[in-house]
Order: structure tokens, then sequence, then C-alpha cells
């Protein structure tokens, strides 16, 4: 479902500010795989996220999603492929438009667009049916504007927006980082919810190591651009926090890049 070929990206090339954020990476994703990607800070697993959305052009290599090669299209071509959730609660919703209406944008995500009623009538039956999932209450408040909503509910919001056409690869970057631990708990369970009912094919950043053992069934690694490590199935499953230490201290030669990903 999503393949990434020898990818390679450096920012700045010929400065000062040289940054090698990709070092040739390959990454396969099967159909309604759930990987969690872990990592120190500069490892380049938010600069992957944002060559497989086409933020930025890679230097070499390829992006392949479903079969199709789309290196050079731009961002908004690729949305028709992508569901995307960032760590900031507010850049996923218009915080001006209603619910529905932020859930009407999405809906469309992809399709052509001409003139006619904004929201249908069975399309608000969709919507409502789909925020009860939730269990916000949002459902009953269709017409409220996003931006009276907390941080939490405006997460759980742009992750039902970026599920709702079931994309062909869901990215989620730190999409709990910025929550409490009990809104980000409530976030991760509607996640792996969202996940496993629509066989979604899935790529999470995470700090938490717990979260990336206990979530999805395949865990990745990153250090200094390179993938560094690839488990899954058994294997996975068998790992300890410690584990995954050890293999970030190795990889770091005894030295953590982030003490962030230790405390987590």
């Amino acid at each position: 479902m999503l393949e990434l070929k020898n990818v390679k990206k450096t920012f700045n090339r010929g400065s000062i500010n040289e940054k090698k954020a990709l070092s040739g990476v390959n990454l396969k994703l099967a159909p309604g795989d759930f990987v969690t990607v872990i990592g120190g800070n500069g490892a380049g697993k938010s600069t992957m996220l944002n060559m497989i959305a086409g933020v930025y052009p890679i230097d070499s290599g390829a992006v392949i999603i479903d079969g199709k090669n789309v290196t050079r299209q731009p961002d908004y071509k690729r949305a028709a492929y992508l569901g995307r959730v960032f760590q900031d609660p507010m850049m996923g919703t218009a915080a001006d438009m209603e619910i529905e209406e932020n859930l009407a944008m999405a809906f469309r995500r992809g399709k052509r667009r001409g003139l006619g009623w904004g929201i249908l009538k069975q399309e608000k039956k969709i919507y409502y049916e789909a925020l009860q999932m939730l269990e916000l209450g949002l459902e009953e408040r269709m017409s409220s504007k996003v931006g009276l909503l907390s941080g939490g509910q405006r997460q759980a919001l742009t992750l039902l927006m970026a599920t709702l056409q079931q994309p062909k690869v869901l990215l989620l970057d730190e999409h709990t980082a910025a929550l409490d631990p009990k809104t980000a708990a409530k976030v991760l369970k509607l996640t792996q919810e969202l996940v496993e009912k629509n066989h979604l094919t899935t790529l999470m950043i995470t700090h938490n190591m717990k979260d990336a053992i206990r979530l999805g069934n395949r865990l990745v690694m990153m250090h200094e651009g390179n993938i560094i490590y690839d488990v899954k199935g058994a294997e996975k499953k068998q790992l300890k926090v410690p584990d995954l230490l050890a293999k970030f201290e190795e990889a770091s030669n005894g030295e953590f890049a982030n003490d962030r990903m230790m405390l987590s």
C-alpha cells in the first residue's frame, strides 16, 4: 500500500546549516499494516511523513502509494490518497466553520466540486453516526463552531475527518503529544478503533515507547535519517521498553539524543 524506495532528503544543501534528514530510507507497508515509528529528535520521523505527504520534494528515490508512483505529485494531489493528523490540535480543522462543515470538506477530499448545496440531508446522517463513535456528544452540536471545542475534541474530530474517506494511508504525526494524558489515552483508543474498523494502513509517530509497543502490528526505529530497527508480529509483542532503550543506546553510541524518549 505504501513503498519508499531509497528516499533521500537534505535541507539547506551547501550551506552552514546543511542537514541530511533522510539517508536513503526504504520502507514497505502491506495493506492494513499499523506501523509505529520511534526515534530521537532529528531522527527523520516527521520528515519521512512530509515526504510521503508531498510537503517537500525528495532529492532522490521514489514514493509509491497503492502501486501509483506519486514522487512528483504535489501535496494537494496526494490528498486524495492520504489522511493526516498533526501534533497541533488546531491544524486539522477550520475554527470558524461548523463541525458539520468541517466534516463536509473532509468528505469531499479528492473529489471534483461544483456549485450546489454545501451539505446534503443524507450526509448529515453520515456525520451524525460518525460523531457518535467519538462519544463526546458532538453529534448534538453539529452546527457549533469548531473553535469552541477543546484541544482534545478538535483532535478527535481531526482524526475522524482524516479517516472519513478511508484513505489509502493514514499518517499520524505525534497526534497525542499536545494533549493531557487522559485525553491522549482517549484519542489513542479512538485511533485504534478507527484503524481496526476500517483496516487502514497507518504510520504513527510517537515518543511514547509503551504506546509504540502496544499499538499496531509493526514497530520501526529511526536514527539520523535511517531505519535502524524494524520488528513485527510475535517478536514485536514480546518487546519491552528496556529492549528499545538498549537498541536506541546502541544506535546512538551510548548517548541518548533525546531526553523525551527516555522519559517516555
